[in-house]
């Protein structure tokens, strides 16, 4: 009889821990538990049942509670978390976290306990008083004694008793924690996650007692639509709320509770064809039929579909998964990210119906959970999802499908840092089924997988319809400053062109891929920019939102695009106290603005992170550019990731040239991507499409072979600079991150770990570092990293896993530590 369980707990800590359970209520392999570790009770999922008993000297300690009586995960998504925490080398725990969507289900409290070191702050305060060397104000010192003397008499107490009776805040309490005063506790307990709405129900056979005017008003409005209504809906009446209590206490009305309809979503043109509703031309048929043709023959096969911008990848797809459902399986469509969802959910819905279900870090924790048993139970053959979809529990599952496989939103920037395009190549070899990667800019490590017969190549060379490819025209901008002497956004060309396709009432669109309204804040006497107090990274400039219809923002603010620290526009320069200070650059709200004023009878839209927050904005969006509604959209790589706009004709592209000076060996790639890819929401309609490229990099290979639509030649001259380098897909890459809130501490494991590097020889690896990252200074944690070179992966695996061993036996924390297997940004 099984009495202990290895759980995997989501620590960053290389190991599972064992717990003892009766053996009638033990669980199975990948059920979730509660646990206790470490002062917490945490959910983890069982890894082992077994009857061994541990040796290593501590303490066992039994399950506190079992939530599934079932495994949750099946075998080969447990095999699958097993393959990611190997070849990421990441904590098993971890992975497992990820894969499992339901934190709805489970609701955490965080506890607090006054530590030691509060206690001797507390009572040197009440013998000497504060000596107020702090940085916080003086209103937040005498709240962190309040909080210490709340907590003197040693008990844990819950974050939201805190707040209540000191009025301290969550992230003064965490900084009491880091300053060692207080420890944090935490208790997981199960949740009720269903989505109910009331429903409000007219009693059948009831007769009728005297009822006041606004008692009728609600007997009126649910008679008149057939004896059902929402409670909410009912409240939008002119009635007080209590009437409605006092029609179910005399017998009137019943109220049920009824799970809550989930909004799909979706976004379409009037007038125009779902994807499933063409038919299939000859290079789609051919496509189709190498997919076909391994779905007929079983086994894994994974495909790389190369098909051109606008030749119709997604009703291959659509035609693919049909065939899926015929044969009684499902299929599992990922796309890059949550601005692709409405569009393809819409679609989804028209062809398959209640078949489909959607992931995607939009939704509600409720609605995720909700979303994942669905498709558990069966009831979704059909799942699109972001990233994190790929994890999704779909039984008979046929078919893998990546949209725009070479896009960087598929690698996970949080522990486990895996890439869900090799994850969905993974999970086809696991279950032995085909799995298919499409995109008209693959990735190079895709093509050399094609090209090697790694992956079988499909193509599409034409568009649908036989419809032209856009003509790209390329401005010369160091020509357009000579002539003009001015450092313009827009070029005259590109002002030209707009301006003939808004008079023939057609649609453009212009990328800038910057966000804010100017992207550097300079001083004019001592050079110095306004950074954030969290990174080392000049803040961005925004002016208020006014007049829109999405999200209004007032007041000018300086924000951080990578922690979200905002603060208000200094008067004078920080350093020096000059008044003189400069904007530099120029972001998509700049580009907006501007374009108001070149162009004021356009009707203009602008699509960025500050305009699209939810999943909501983005739908209306897109509705109102398809309906025509907006006739110049701008905005950033957003706008260029699969978007089939049928009246837009002219493509501008402002300022994208200036990532080919990153330091990143990806750079031209991604310059490359991004070129051919806003170049292909032009022409997608009836109308020839025209792209204006500005560029101050005319003559670089990404540029100019994006402009002539060239994805072979591309490949073949970044190949040839990649090789001689062993960059991927010729080598493999290693990034690790030594990270600390203290300069010291950093820089010293980083020297640690590069002495470490030196004075062994870890076969087959080369060592590049240790250095500042390029992004030194991340959310107040500074950042030093190593990058390791190797031509087979299994030689990085091991130097990984060497290097953690010593770190900790030389006390180095792992969560210090930041492994990323396969980078796609060395920043």
């Amino acid at each position: 009889m099984p009495l202990f369980v290895d759980v995997a707990l989501p620590v960053p800590l290389e190991r599972a821990f064992t717990y003892s359970v009766s053996g009638a209520d033990a669980p199975p392999v990948g059920a979730r538990v509660l646990v206790p570790f470490s002062g917490q009770r945490l959910m983890g999922v069982v890894v082992r049942v077994h009857d061994v008993q541990p040796t290593d000297g501590f303490e066992v300690k039994p399950v506190q509670q079992v939530l599934d009586d079932a495994a949750l995960l099946p075998d080969e998504l447990m095999k699958l978390a097993e393959w990611i925490a190997q070849y990421y080398v990441a904590p098993l725990g971890e992975v497992l976290r990820g894969m499992l969507p339901l934190n709805a289900e489970i609701r955490r409290t965080l506890l607090y306990r006054i530590a030691e070191q509060g206690r001797r702050v507390l009572y040197e305060g009440a013998a000497k008083g504060s000596s107020r060397r702090s940085k916080l104000s003086a209103e937040d010192q005498n709240k962190e004694y309040a909080v210490l003397n709340a907590l003197e008499g040693g008990g844990a107490v819950k974050l939201t008793s805190l707040r209540s009776s000191t009025g301290a805040n969550k992230a003064l309490l965490e900084g009491m924690v880091k300053k060692r005063w207080l420890t944090r506790e935490v208790e997981a307990d199960e949740r009720d996650a269903r989505r109910l709405e009331k429903i409000a129900v007219l009693v059948d056979d009831v007769r009728l007692p005297k009822l006041n005017e606004n008692q009728m008003k609600i007997m009126a409005e649910l008679s008149a639509v057939g004896g059902r209504m929402r409670v909410l809906d009912l409240r939008s009446l002119d009635v007080p709320q209590s009437t409605l209590a006092t029609l179910v206490k005399r017998g009137l009305v019943q109220v049920e509770d009824v799970p809550e309809s989930f909004h799909l979503g979706g976004v379409h043109a009037p007038g125009k064809k779902h994807s499933h509703e063409h038919a299939l031309n000859e290079t789609q048929t051919e496509a189709l039929a190498g997919i076909a043709a391994a779905m007929g023959e079983g086994g894994f096969k994974p495909h790389l579909l190369y098909g051109i911008t606008g030749s119709g990848k997604t009703a291959v797809y659509f035609a693919a998964m049909r065939r899926m459902l015929d044969a009684d399986k499902a299929s599992l469509l990922l796309v890059p990210e949550i601005g692709l969802t409405p569009a393809m959910a819409g679609q989804m819905h028209a062809a398959f119906g209640h078949e489909v279900a959607l992931l995607h870090s939009q939704l509600s924790p409720d609605e995720r959970a909700e979303q994942w048993h669905r498709i558990r139970r069966g009831e979704a053959r059909i799942v699109v999802g972001t990233r994190s979809a790929v994890f999704a529990p779909v039984p008979a599952l046929g078919l893998i499908i990546v949209d725009e496989e070479h896009d960087g939103s598929y690698k996970q920037e949080e522990t486990p840092r895996y890439n869900g395009r090799d994850v969905a190549v993974m999970r086809a070899k696991l279950l032995g089924i085909p799995v298919v990667l499409g995109s008209a800019t693959p990735s190079l490590e895709s093509w050399n997988n094609a090209q090697s017969g790694r992956y079988a190549l499909l193509k599409m060379e034409q568009r649908v319809m036989d419809r032209p490819l856009p003509a790209v025209e390329l401005v010369d901008m160091r020509a357009e400053f000579a002539q003009t002497g001015a450092e313009n956004i827009f070029s005259r060309r590109l002002i030209e062109e707009t301006q003939a396709t808004l008079d023939r009432g057609e649609q453009a669109i212009i990328l800038l891929n910057r966000r804010g309204y100017s992207y550097v804040v300079m001083c004019r006497a001592c050079g110095d920019k306004i950074e954030c107090e969290n990174c080392a990274i000049a803040m961005t400039f925004h002016k208020p939102v006014v007049d829109s219809d999405l999200h209004a923002e007032p007041g000018e603010r300086l924000e951080c695009h990578y922690c979200g620290y905002r603060r208000t526009v200094p008067k004078a320069c920080p350093k020096c106290q000059s008044e003189h200070l400069y904007y530099m650059g120029a972001g998509s709200q700049q580009g907006e603005e501007r374009l108001q004023e070149i162009f004021p009878a356009a009707r203009i839209g602008r699509m960025d992170r500050d305009t699209v927050r939810g999943r909501g904005d983005m739908e209306r969006l897109l509705q109102r550019l398809h309906s025509g509604e907006i006739n110049l959209l701008v905005g950033t790589q957003m706008i260029a990731k699969g978007h089939d706009i049928h009246g837009v004709t002219t493509v501008g592209v402002v300022g994208c040239d200036h990532a080919l000076g990153m330091p990143d060996f990806r750079a031209a790639e991604r310059v490359f991507q991004l070129l051919t890819q806003v170049s292909g929401r032009a022409g997608r309609g009836d109308l020839p499409g025209k792209v204006l490229v500005q560029s101050y990099h005319p003559d670089h290979y990404a540029v100019r072979m994006a402009a002539e639509h060239d994805y072979l030649g591309f490949a073949r001259r970044e190949m040839q600079f990649r090789r001689p380098f062993f960059y991927p897909p010729f080598g493999v890459l290693a990034n690790v991150l030594v990270q600390s809130q203290e300069l010291n501490e950093a820089m010293a494991w980083s020297g640690q770990l590069g002495r470490w590097f030196a004075g062994r020889t870890v076969q087959g690896v080369r060592v590049l570092g240790p250095a500042p990252a390029p992004v030194s200074r991340l959310k107040r944690i500074y950042r030093f990293h190593l990058l390791l070179k190797a031509q087979r992966r299994s030689d990085v695996q091991a130097g990984l896993r060497a290097m953690l061993q010593y770190a900790d036996t030389q006390g180095i924390p792992r969560k210090a530590l930041v492994v990323d297997v396969d980078p796609i940004s060395l920043m």
